[in-house]
Parts: structure tokens; sequence; C-alpha cells
């Protein structure tokens, strides 16, 4: 017998696998085609503090070997998603979920942050600092280590629970801010967020997206989140969600000996709703033909 079993910030998984937000929506419209309690967690749609009708359309675009996608952090609002979305997925989940917090100023993220903080289902906070600072010249949190750590900080100060920060991978030195992230506070590192990517319809000779250009996701971002996920195992000392390109159980495995505890999977939910399912199926035939016995084992193993 294999144990897919493994640890979040002091928090048990049955098996390392975690929808990524925006992938997933709120669980319960998965929860429609299969018990999504097979799952170890997932990172629900992304919540800000207003709601949010997102970017105009078009914002997704398929290319080779993943997808562009610009929505705009489209989501009713963190008070809606209190009063509305977390009570349709108290019934049909059962195991804590993973609150994905986003802003556009460090007030915005503290006051979402606080607003969710008393919501007993969730178990952890993925703080996206991805997002364009209003108060910054609208360059991401995510750019800057002094930048990403002061949200850390003022975020710290409102929660108890643990306090993941997802990081973009459009910078020149992921390792900087991954540091700065945990001096501030950090109970974890999540990573990649989507490349910058875009798409010219040949036809019109106009950028498919909207807005030009938006986030890239796939299989073919896979190589450079387990460079990302390699490099920030080496330099932190706490856990890191690893994240980009996943697809299959091999792919898992191959994330979490670059370091990852947990991982989730994005672009592939959009391909196949029942991926994560299916994945979760196939890693004891993968996990026995590689000889691993217990997933928790091979954390880091590739170092």
């Amino acid at each position: 017998m294999v144990s897919l079993k493994t640890e979040l910030c002091g928090i048990e998984l049955d098996n390392p696998l975690i929808p990524a937000s925006g992938t997933f929506g709120f669980g319960y419209e998965f929860a429609e085609i299969y018990d999504i309690n097979c799952l170890g967690s997932f990172s629900f749609k992304g919540t800000t503090k207003d709601p949010r009708f997102g970017n105009p359309t078009p914002r997704i675009a398929e290319c080779e070997r993943g997808m562009i996608n610009s929505v705009g952090l489209q989501n009713p609002g963190v008070e809606n998603v209190i009063k509305n979305e977390l009570p349709k997925l108290k019934a049909c989940f059962n195991k804590p979920v993973m609150a994905n917090v986003s802003g556009f100023s460090v007030e915005e993220y503290v006051y979402t942050v606080k607003m969710l903080d008393s919501e007993p289902q969730i178990g952890w906070f993925e703080v996206n600092v991805s997002c364009p600072n209003v108060h910054g010249g609208g360059m991401s949190f995510g750019t800057s280590p002094e930048a990403a750590a002061e949200v850390v900080r003022e975020v710290k100060k409102v929660t108890s629970k643990p306090v993941i920060v997802k990081l973009s991978p459009n910078v020149t030195d992921i390792v900087a801010i991954a540091k700065a992230c945990e001096d501030a506070g950090a109970d974890g590192i999540s990573l990649i967020n989507t490349l910058l990517g875009m798409k010219i319809d040949l036809k019109t000779k106009k950028p498919v997206i909207h807005n030009k250009m938006g986030g890239f996701s796939g299989p073919a971002i896979k190589p450079v989140a387990i460079r990302m996920v390699y490099q920030v195992y080496e330099a932190v000392k706490i856990p890191i969600v690893g994240g980009g390109g996943v697809a299959s159980a091999e792919d898992v495995i191959e994330m979490m000996l670059a370091g990852a505890s947990a991982v989730e999977i994005g672009a592939q939910n959009l391909v196949d709703p029942y991926a994560c399912p299916k994945i979760i199926e196939d890693l004891p035939r993968v996990m026995e033909k590689y000889g691993i016995k217990n997933l928790k084992d091979i954390i880091g193993g590739a170092h």
C-alpha cells in the first residue's frame, strides 16, 4: 500500500492535489459532476474587497500547449462570497479550503482577509500578489520584494491562519521575492502563477485578447514552474505549493521532487473537468512504478 498523504502548513491532506484558483469556481460547480471530497483541497475563485465584472471580452484564447486568459478577477466581492458562495460550498465539501485573495492596495488585501478569517471552513489564505498596486504606479505587488513583504506583514496582523503567498513568474529574481515573503512572516509560497503571453489573429492582424496580453498557462509552462519551485525550495524553509502545467500523475511526482508539498492543477481542469480525480486515481500506479511508498518522503527529493 502506498500513502498519498501530505501536509501543508500543519494541516494534513489526503493527497497533494489542489485545483488552482480561477479554474474551479467555488467548488460546488464541480460537485455536480463528481464528489470533490476526493481532493486534497482546492483554492477558490480569487476574491476581492468589491465585486468585479472582469475584463472586456474576448478574454480567453487557446494556443499551442496551453491557453491565454485575461479574465480580470471577475468575482462577486468578499461580502457576497461569505453570504452566498461559502454556504453552497459547505454543503458539498467537508475539508479545509484555500481562500485565494487579491487586492489593488495593501488595505484591500487586509480588508478581505479580515472578513474571511472567521469562516471556519477556510484552512489557508492564498494571497495573490500578482495584482497591480494602484498606489504604486500599477506595478504588480509581486514584482517587488518590498511590496510583497508589506502585503504579507499587514495580512498576518489580521489572521492566525496560514498565509501562503502566490508569486508571479514574470520577474527577474523569484528567489529574492520568496525570501522577502518568508522573512515577513509568510507560512508558505505558491508558485507559479501564469506567464505573460499574447496571441495574434492572422485574419484580423490584431491581438486575440481584448487586453492584448494575458496569463499563459498549460503544459508548455511546466519546465519554468519546475525550475522556479526547485530554486525557491533551495532558498526558503517554508512549504511550497507547486503548480504550472501539471496534467498527469507523473507531473505531480516531478513537482514534489522539485520541492512542492502540495500541487495545484490549473488549466487542465478546463481541458478535462475530471482531471483531478483521474490523477488521484493514477497516483498509486505511478508511485509503484517508481518505487515510491510515501509521497511525503519525496518532497525535495531532486535536491
